[in-house]
């Protein structure tokens, strides 16, 4: 239809002229993390089951790391399962979590990034346990995107248990009580965090046009920059990522300042 021609030609001309600002402007993130919110609301509104949202969501994953990539990102934080989702009816979590396990052996099977799980694995199911670890594994060597998949994750829990890791590292080298509790420092728990010898993220974004973390990165996102996007994820487009992108790139960061 002619008119449905027009929508496109502009909606790619105005594309090319967010990635012309983005890729002028002089410094982009370099760690992004997504709350990928809006699946089961845009099942809902599509008149189709909760797994059919989560799989169309599933299927946007790709194209939006290679977007990460053509911007410049280097670290992507995809928060998929929290530890809240745990709770829900076991069925539906069971066919969650086969969702997610295919999203990332997709990721794994494109041979392009690197794959790192993070979370309260022992949560999980052993068998989906060992399935993202092994899948993990075999991307250890991969030099491109660092992509992290935050799967049974929740913020409190991984700052306690980065707190009872470092405890028990100084009970086994023979601390004292005293020495324990001098050893419980900023620097000391971000060492022993999910994300551990990564940068904090300079951006978050939500979809879905819900305001609020969620326990997404508690502890690393102190001073990161925030972009709500009122986009269901399963709705996300390139435009929406260059959008934040350009908002990102128009704020002054103060770092708590």
């Amino acid at each position: 239809m002619p008119g449905v021609a027009l929508r496109d030609l502009l909606y790619r001309a105005y594309e090319r002229r967010l990635a012309s600002a983005v890729g002028g402007s002089a410094e982009g993130p370099h760690h992004v993390g997504v709350i990928l919110d809006g699946n089961r609301r845009w099942a809902r509104q599509s008149g189709l089951a909760a797994h059919a949202g989560h799989r169309r969501g599933a299927d946007k994953i790709i194209d939006f790391l290679g977007w990460c990539e053509d911007a410049g990102v280097r670290v992507v934080t995809l928060y998929l399962l929290s530890t809240d989702n745990l709770r829900r009816d076991p069925d539906e979590v069971a066919e969650l979590l086969g969702i997610i396990e295919e999203a990332v052996l997709g990721l794994v099977g494109t041979g392009r990034w690197r794959v790192h799980p993070i979370g309260a694995l022992h949560l999980l199911p052993q068998a989906s346990a060992r399935r993202l670890a092994a899948a993990a594994a075999s991307t250890r060597d991969e030099g491109g995107l660092h992509v992290n998949v935050a799967i049974g994750y929740g913020g409190r829990q991984e700052i306690a248990d980065a707190v009872r890791s470092l405890l028990h590292e100084g009970a086994r080298a023979g601390r004292t009580l005293e020495d324990l509790a001098d050893l419980v420092t900023v620097d000391s728990i971000a060492e022993h965090l999910y994300t551990k010898g990564q940068p904090d993220p300079d951006l978050v974004i939500r979809t879905s046009g819900e305001q609020r973390l969620s326990g997404f990165l508690l502890w690393q996102s102190a001073h990161s920059e925030f972009y709500f996007c009122e986009a269901l994820w399963p709705d996300f487009r390139r435009l929406d990522l260059l959008r934040a992108l350009r908002a990102y790139a128009a704020r002054e960061r103060r770092y708590g300042s």
